[in-house]
């Protein structure tokens, strides 16, 4: 029915100051029980197998350097010299380093916290949703979120968005409890979280500000104006907490903390904005220079790591790459989507039914946007943000249908909603069918068992009566989450999950390469002979790229220092400063590639390659026989005062 002219669209209704309804006898004593056993489910999948976890070589030897002092902790430091830090915001890792203080330095230990936050993620999801839509759709969020594959795969990886899903659920749970009361400390409470998240993931925390945002100011009782300060208020509050580290490291002298990695000028902006932020959208066609970031093709350095049918391109969230890690029930949540939006023009302002519909369907659409848009390069660990809104959206749509919800938000379900559930869940079902032609020889047999659970639930239906047809829908259900539950559950074999890698799960995973985390036996002996003859330098040697200096950090905490960042790219050391290290005794030997040293070699280009070459003309080489004589792919150099200008030794 149009609405006549003059009248709100949305009605001002009381606040929701009334307690919420209370929940049935009967739903309380299912509820435990079912959610009891969702928790049990997201523990086995996450923690199953820790014990088969390896090291990611970049990350490992971070958080072990990271345990060696206060300051190596808080900048994050790569190395335990604390020269140069990651290439973005430690505190993801601080967790780990925290565990591995307690529990000591192993694969597993580095997994756990990981595990541990996405469990809490399922719980926190389930209050989230319970709150929204009563209990049903809160067990069915949990459920969902539980048995996608990119949750599992967070909980058995090492990568920052296990913590960074949690503190944006937080948030998420502090803004609910504001928007009901009208509470400004409850929405700073929110801004502290957004804010520590941003300590995990940059300026992407911040992708979820117009969720929380629009959320407060649409059903927050209270004055408009009174609302809009109060979100001002927490904004200036996110920007505090969020600046913190940054500001800090900007305000530290450049020699009182390690170099930040990423940058060219040793700058905060240039790592969290240039770096971590604008080298994002390539695609798009934003530019990082001038911010004082290493401008690198996010795409060119994915290599062999997108997986099938994985695309970088704006339509990238539809690839089997990314669908089949979180978007299994993109149908089902778009479904909830769309009835939340018919149902806007039924509700008071203030009503609980528009305030989950705008939080989910303003976080939904943004993230998706911004990863359409933004770069992830194959990694499919950005997706748990888009997990958590796929599958509350899904559920509260599902219960919504079929009126289970409790509470005056049910009454609102329209029938011809529960009329089209059928059809969706058949949609579902054959999009899920679809993403698995991709992976013919995976688990092949999970489709032709979704299918036959389908054409059961039709059976059913076909029999018209009320038991029947609830035992249709459940069927229904059924098949659409089996597929997607056989892909979570291959997470329990390492043939499709390595713990303590990047999280993909399914066929496309991989094993995690130990070549950058071992200490193998010519290490060893390299490792023996720097150690001997060290003289009291700060460093054992210089090394070029973080991949030579892992295995010596990550197996015995050994000073080394990286040249070149992550990328290869970052001018650290300046060769003034390299130099200086070399006149004042705190570097004795630089370990040297043979490669490097050929014309056209990939280091000549680097800024690197110039301390190499400099190596080459002013030290002395040691002989291989004195710490590997079958050694033919490296070089050691011994620089100092006593060799300064006399001119290297040995093949080029």
């Amino acid at each position: 029915m149009p609405i006549p002219a003059g009248r709100p669209l949305l009605r001002p209704g009381p606040p929701p100051t009334a307690p919420v309804p209370p929940i049935p006898a009967r739903a309380d004593r299912y509820e435990r029980p079912v959610l009891a056993g969702i928790a049990v489910l997201a523990a086995v999948l996450c923690l199953w197998g820790l014990g088969h976890s390896s090291y990611h070589a970049f990350y490992a030897s971070a958080v072990r350097s990271m345990t060696d002092g206060p300051a190596d902790f808080f900048y994050g430091s790569f190395d335990p010299a604390g020269s140069i830090t990651l290439d973005k915001l430690p505190g993801f890792l601080w967790p780990q380093a925290l565990a591995a203080l307690v529990l000591g330095f192993h694969p597993w230990v580095l997994v756990l916290p990981q595990a541990l936050e996405m469990v809490g993620c399922v719980l926190l999801l389930h209050l989230l949703v319970r709150r929204w839509a009563g209990v049903p759709a809160g067990l069915l969020a949990a459920a969902f979120l539980t048995l996608t594959p990119v949750t599992v795969g967070l909980g058995r990886s090492v990568t920052e968005d296990a913590p960074f899903v949690l503190l944006l659920l937080l948030a998420a749970e502090a803004t609910w409890r504001a928007t009901e009361k009208g509470r400004p400390r409850t929405l700073l409470l929110a801004a502290v979280w957004v804010g520590l998240a941003f300590q995990c993931k940059m300026l992407e925390a911040w992708a979820v500000l117009p969720a929380l945002a629009a959320t407060y100011l649409v059903a927050a009782p209270g004055a408009r104006r009174r609302r809009v300060g109060h979100v001002a208020l927490a904004g200036v509050v996110t920007v505090a907490v969020s600046a913190s580290w940054m500001l800090v490291a900007a305000l530290t002298p450049a020699g009182a903390r390690p170099y930040l990695d990423g940058t060219t000028d040793d700058s905060p902006f240039g790592l969290v904005v240039g770096y971590n932020f604008l080298t994002r959208f390539h695609a798009v066609g934003v530019s990082a220079a001038g911010t004082g970031s290493i401008v690198v093709s996010r795409a060119a350095r994915a290599g062999g790591h997108l997986g099938p049918g994985m695309g970088d391109g704006v339509g990238k969230m539809f690839s089997p790459g990314l669908a089949t890690q979180t978007g299994w029930l993109y149908p089902l949540a778009a479904f909830g989507l769309v009835g939340g939006l018919l149902a806007l023009r039924r509700v008071p302002r203030t009503d609980r039914l528009l305030a989950g519909h705008v939080l989910w369907g303003v976080w939904f659409v943004t993230f998706f946007a911004a990863f359409s848009f933004g770069s992830v390069t194959g990694h499919t660990y950005y997706m748990g943000v888009v997990a958590v809104a796929v599958a509350a959206l899904a559920a509260a749509g599902i219960v919504q249908a079929c009126r289970l919800g409790a509470g005056p938000a049910a009454s609102l379900a329209p029938a011809r909603r529960s009329r089209a559930l059928p059809a969706v869940l058949a949609v579902n079902l054959v999009w899920c069918l679809a993403l698995t032609l991709w992976y013919p020889r995976f688990q092949p047999w999970s489709a032709p068992c979704a299918v036959a659970l389908g054409l059961l639930a039709v059976l059913l239906a076909g029999l018209r009566r009320p038991a029947a047809l609830a035992t249709a829908l459940a069927t229904a259900l059924a098949a659409v989450l089996l597929v997607p539950a056989v892909w979570t559950a291959s997470a329990l074999s390492l043939r499709y999950n390595q713990p303590g890698g990047f999280g993909r799960v399914g066929p496309t995973s991989t094993r995690a390469s130990t070549a950058s985390a071992t200490l193998g036996p010519r290490h060893r002996r390299l490792l023996a002979y720097l150690t001997a003859h060290r003289d009291g330098a700060r460093y054992l040697a210089a090394v070029p790229g973080w991949e030579s200096a892992a295995p010596y950090v990550i197996a015995a905490d050994a000073p080394v220092l990286p040249m070149g960042g992550f990328t290869g790219r970052v001018p650290y050391p300046a060769p003034v400063a390299f130099r200086r290290l070399v006149d004042t005794g705190r570097l004795h030997y630089v370990l040297v590639p043979r490669t490097a040293l050929r014309p056209g070699a990939a280091w000549g280009a680097r800024p690197a390659g110039a301390l190499l070459r400099w190596t080459a003309a002013h030290c002395a080489l040691v002989p291989p026989a004195a710490y590997d004589p079958g050694d033919r792919t490296r070089l050691l150099y011994h620089c100092g005062p006593a060799t300064r200008g006399e001119p290297g030794r040995g093949a080029r």
